[in-house]
């Protein structure tokens, strides 16, 4: 018998740690406007070469280039611009916000602006978006975005549309699309599936959009979803947001080394692409593209967006601990706020001027909201909801056994 070595286990490192710059070699890249761009009624197995390369449009000097660049006008751009624009500044100050202990924590998606954004701006009206925390360019994105209700969920006051029974940044708006958040990761798929399923069952044309991290696609719950959305090709785009992070951990861990996370879509009969999360024009192309599909009857669309978390996971996170401190300056796809501007400044619809300008009129408005929203209390001034709220809104004939308990309380209403 040949001598053989002990078996041992491989467990995944990140190429980089404190004190040690990354080495983004491990992530497959593509030229801008380098990929093909399929008819919407392709086969699946017929966009597997998409899951391992990386769909882009913007170029190093800013300009649009492919089959992927997307016919859309000026216009759309600069809303998408200051649609991330909001977003970062809605961040910032919020994040503030946390510090001055008026809210119990926040969650940033600080260099992830894009994905969110320039979906938004892609789904049609009745559409509906099954996020995680770190989506809240999908509503900030819209025309008719109410930062004063978001902070107020925030702050859990008096005006707080969940009443204080979710956590901050865990938002709700049916009116938007944007389904409840769940701070169980990975629900977020097969709830969109379902509503998928159902959508098609009733004979409409509205699209369901999940969203998980790389992290979260190590649940079971994410492969079951993909079973479904595969079998009975329910109209859901299932979009894995890639920040090469998840708590603390390295996306490898999740099982991103020596593959894609895209792949795991093509492993399941799923159209999947992968896109370049920092270039908004890419992002708002492939939206498109598997909202046509799935519109047409054709399927899922599993997307890889590739981008970085450029903060913290949370105010509770200190990345300092297990990540170099300049990953987010030797990232190599950017920034996508700067991306996208310089884009704009190229066509000549943009300018550092305007760009200055309309960054303090977007802070303006967020500190507006804010002040709005502080008028009915914070966290920090021990503003509680009345106790008797928690009775409301969750039978539509309350048990005797709760009528007794509201009674206790002094409560009649």
């Amino acid at each position: 018998m040949p001598q053989r070595k002990p078996l041992h286990l491989h467990v995944p490192e990140p190429t980089g740690r404190p004190g040690r710059d990354t080495d983004f070699s491990y992530l497959p890249l593509s030229a801008a406007g380098a990929k093909r761009r399929p008819p919407v009624d392709v086969a699946a197995a017929q966009t597997n070469d998409l899951a391992f390369a990386l769909i882009r449009v913007l170029d190093d000097s800013g300009n649009a280039v492919g089959p992927w660049a997307p016919q859309v006008d000026l216009a759309l751009l600069k809303r998408g611009l200051r649609a991330m624009m909001l977003t970062r500044a809605f961040d910032a100050r919020m994040l503030i916000a946390q510090r001055q202990k008026k809210m119990s924590f926040y969650m940033q998606c600080l260099g992830e602006e894009a994905i969110a954004c320039a979906h938004a701006l892609a789904i049609g009206e009745g559409d509906m978006c099954f996020p995680t925390y770190r989506q809240q360019g999908l509503l900030l994105a819209r025309a008719d975005n109410n930062m004063v209700d978001m902070i107020c969920q925030l702050y859990s006051n008096a005006r707080d549309p969940m009443k204080g029974r979710q956590l901050p940044v865990m938002y709700s708006s049916k009116k938007q699309g944007f389904f409840s958040i769940s701070g169980n990761l990975a629900t977020q798929v097969i709830q969109a599936v379902g509503w998928a399923m159902a959508s098609a069952i009733k004979g409409d044309n509205k699209v369901a959009s999940a969203w998980i991290g790389d992290g979260a696609t190590a649940e079971s719950d994410f492969h079951t979803g993909l079973t479904f959305a595969h079998v009975y090709r329910a109209p859901v785009i299932l979009n894995v947001v890639n920040n090469q992070w998840a708590i603390s951990t390295f996306q490898a861990l999740a099982g991103g080394e020596g593959t894609t996370f895209a792949a795991r879509g093509a492993g399941c009969g799923i159209a999947s692409l992968r896109v370049d999360g920092n270039d908004f024009l890419a992002c708002y192309a492939a939206t498109k593209w598997a909202l046509e599909r799935a519109r047409s009857g054709f399927g899922p669309t599993l997307i890889e967006w590739v981008t970085y978390r450029a903060g913290p996971h949370s105010t509770s996170d200190d990345p300092s601990k297990y990540r170099p401190a300049n990953d987010l300056q030797r990232f190599p796809l950017g920034d996508p706020i700067e991306r996208l501007k310089q884009h704009l400044i190229v066509s000549g619809a943009w300018s550092d001027a305007e760009h200055e300008a309309a960054q303090k009129e977007l802070e303006a408005q967020v500190l507006a909201a804010q002040k709005e929203a502080e008028k009915y209390g914070t966290l920090a001034d021990s503003h509680a909801l009345d106790l008797a709220s928690m009775f409301e809104d969750v039978y539509q004939d309350m048990p005797a056994h709760l009528i007794r308990q509201r009674a206790e309380m002094g409560a009649t209403s």
